[in-house]
């Protein structure tokens, strides 16, 4: 058996009912999916995928990024996303496992491994999301994560061992300049950090690109060039993303009525919400929601 049928195996093993599977290892979710979903929409975090079976498409801006069983997923920041699983069957579900990237942990080990000298020396401001090939070694590191939950007793202590060699796997290969992206404490994606970060706190309230700019310490043309390249949106496409998710999930989930919902995350005219609404999840409020509480749990980022 491979490293990859091996990894397959053991998901399957773990989530034997649809949807996401939170585990007692830190910050490590499973997914479970036995046919492909409807586009779904949410806020991806700093994260590392990998795919043991199917494959994924996922969609923030104008860039598309698919991945499967060869490849990796790398987040290394908040975006909102649509994500879209596009193979899956009974006979060979969709068998994920993601991890949320701890940025301390990344800084330690850039130091500890005297990495710094050589991911330094990449200074181009790479995009936050991309694809990777998988390793042997990679796989086998997965899979003995997700072997801790036949014994959670050993997770304190294993986990943590098996988080950094993956961290430094990640370091080492082609994607180590992306990933190092999230433990430099200064540096232009630091600075697109602080204009999320506004921008999250601030998103029901009118757009001040000025003020996004001064929160970033950028002029506002350097925030524009280099919030779309690590984002793929602008500040303020951004920002209506987060409106619109936000909306929906007051809709679904508190079941506020459209015009409500609309305002409360700042839209002033219902029309316009309703067309933007439309326009970002293919269908008005009403009948969007309608079709999603038809449908079983699914997660943008698993």
């Amino acid at each position: 058996m491979s490293t990859r049928e091996a990894l397959a195996a053991l998901i399957e093993r773990f989530t034997p009912e649809e949807g996401p599977v939170e585990t007692c290892c830190p910050r490590v979710n499973l997914y479970r999916l036995t046919q492909p979903s409807e586009p779904n929409h949410g806020l991806h975090d700093p994260s590392f995928c990998v795919l043991a079976q199917g494959r994924k498409r996922v969609t923030v801006g104008e860039a598309v990024h698919e991945y499967d069983d060869r490849h990796f997923f790398l987040s290394s920041i908040d975006v909102p996303v649509t994500g879209q699983v596009v193979e899956a069957s009974p006979e060979k579900p969709y068998l994920s496992f993601r991890i949320v990237l701890d940025a301390n942990l990344i800084s330690e080990m850039i130091m500890e491994c005297g990495l710094a000298g050589r991911l330094d020396a990449a200074v181009t401001l790479v995009g936050g999301m991309s694809a990777g090939a998988m390793t042997p070694q990679l796989f086998d590191a997965v899979g003995r994560m997700v072997a801790l939950l036949e014994t959670p007793g050993d997770v304190a202590v294993m986990a943590p061992l098996i988080e950094r060699e993956i961290i430094y796997r990640l370091l080492t290969g082609d994607q180590g300049p992306r990933l190092a992206q999230i433990a430099r404490r200064d540096g232009r994606l630091r600075q697109v950090n602080r204009a999320i970060g506004w921008i999250k706190r601030h998103f029901d309230q009118p757009f001040s690109i000025e003020a996004v700019a001064e929160e970033a310490r950028m002029s506002t043309s350097a925030l524009h060039q280099h919030f779309k390249a690590v984002t793929s949106l602008s500040p303020l496409q951004y920002q209506k993303q987060i409106r619109l998710q936000e909306a929906r999930r007051l809709i679904l989930v508190q079941r506020l009525d459209a015009a409500t919902a609309g305002h409360s995350v700042g839209y002033d005219s219902p029309s316009q919400f309703s067309r933007e609404y439309a326009r970002l999840f293919g269908a008005p409020p009403l009948r969007d929601v309608a079709r999603l509480r038809e449908q079983p749990e699914q997660m943008a980022g698993a």
